[in-house]
């Protein structure tokens, strides 16, 4: 019956969307409400105000800082559904960034990775589809044996993966995780926490290359027979989305973990366990209306007055300096013009110096407080003075 009734629910939106040709593929069993924007009204509620999220745990974090912004119980432990797949993505960029792996790889799906069921594109044993198309299946469609596969070619096995996804967790600091599976299917003992899924969501939106597809509404495999459909309506409906997944079981609820950027500045909220869809929409859009309205990343470029400082022992008197980099803060609204900066040198700084060396550093504080600081560091190299250079440098004064 269930089955039946996903069948309907699809034909139904491939009518709606007037696509004539293709199956489609989506990461919800109850697709019927796709196309039915969420609440257009603003949430514009004052920092310490208690928002009304309708699910047994939420978190807001800011990305650069890891900064929470809002929570609700957001470390109780709980199933996390698909939004699993976000550690498995994880560990898929981080094998394309280290060359284990390349979107152009071709993978032969195995019985293992086609026995997943769920939510899936019907992969047959030995079919073959590269990572770019298995990424599409895995983010857009949630399909676990996409997920599995892509899993099975970077640790040889599901089981070697999930090694793999529970030692990176541990390096993260994830101590309300444990995963037992790759794709998120209800298992015993398979749990996460609004907070952890939060802190792997923001390392894993940090690799623009998940964007590539977790942006994506709508796309196709199989050259057009197989149309994928995202079910983050956000991605649709929320001004600035960047993804970045959905989760629903019947153990988990309806889970979600939406990132979205404006302005420079870039967050993560996380609803689990919802009991409707529109409860995880309508809450990570409240805690993103929240923390728009009420933050920025302010982002400062640092010029010293004074480009050289002072050096002891050196072929030369003085060593040019700069800062190593921007300056960037997550502020309350309107608070950027009460920084102060202060700039404080190394004393008695001594050759040999190595371009890059720190000599220092500029501080940056708010009302007195210290919010932050950028090293000021050597822009060149100063070799020491050695005693023939000295003797060389005294004979040529006294001969001139």
């Amino acid at each position: 019956m269930k089955r039946l009734l996903a069948l309907i629910l699809c034909v139904s939106l491939i009518f709606s969307l007037n696509i004539v040709s293709a199956v489609t593929v989506s990461s919800e069993c109850d697709i019927s409400d796709i196309a039915v924007p969420i609440d257009s009204s603003v949430t514009d509620a004052a920092i310490g105000t208690k928002l009304d999220i309708k699910a047994k745990s939420a978190i807001l974090m800011e990305v650069n800082s890891g900064k929470i912004l809002y929570e609700q119980n957001a470390d109780e432990q709980l199933p996390p559904a698909s939004i699993t797949k976000i550690m498995s993505l994880l560990l898929i960029m981080e094998a394309i960034d280290s060359g284990k792996m390349s979107v152009e790889d071709v993978i032969s799906a195995s019985d293992h990775a086609c026995s997943m069921g769920g939510s899936q594109i019907w992969l047959e044993p030995g079919e073959t589809m590269t990572v770019d198309d298995l990424l599409k299946a895995t983010v857009i469609a949630s399909a676990n044996d996409a997920t599995v596969a892509l899993g099975e070619q970077i640790a040889g096995s599901e089981e070697g993966f999930v090694a793999m996804m529970n030692a990176r967790a541990e390096q993260l600091g994830m101590t309300n995780t444990h995963f037992v599976n790759a794709t998120g299917l209800d298992a015993e003992g398979h749990i996460s926490s609004a907070h952890d899924v939060a802190i792997m969501s923001r390392e894993l939106i940090k690799h623009d290359l998940i964007k590539n597809y977790s942006t994506v509404w709508m796309d196709t495999l199989r050259d057009g027979e197989s149309e994928l459909v995202n079910t983050n309506k956000l991605v649709r409906f929320y001004d600035g989305t960047t993804g970045l997944k959905t989760g629903t079981t019947s153990g988990a609820g309806y889970c979600l973990s939406a990132t979205a950027e404006r302005g420079g500045l870039e967050l993560v909220a996380v609803v689990m366990s919802g009991d409707t869809s529109n409860d995880r929409f309508n809450g990570a859009k409240k805690m993103l209306d929240y923390g728009f309205a009420n933050y920025e990343y302010t982002t400062k470029t640092v010029e010293l007055e004074n480009n050289e400082t002072k050096i002891q022992k050196g072929v030369q008197k003085t060593v040019k300096i700069k800062v190593a980099q921007d300056f960037g803060a997550l502020l309350k609204k309107n608070e950027s013009s009460a920084i102060v900066e202060e700039l404080i040198l190394d004393q008695n700084i001594t050759a040999p110096i190595k371009k890059g060396d720190k000599v220092g550093e500029v501080k940056f504080s708010l009302n007195d407080e210290v919010i932050g600081s950028v090293d000021v560091i050597a822009a060149q190299n100063v070799d020491k003075m050695s005693f023939w250079t000295a003797f060389l440098w005294i004979l040529y004064g006294i001969t001139q």
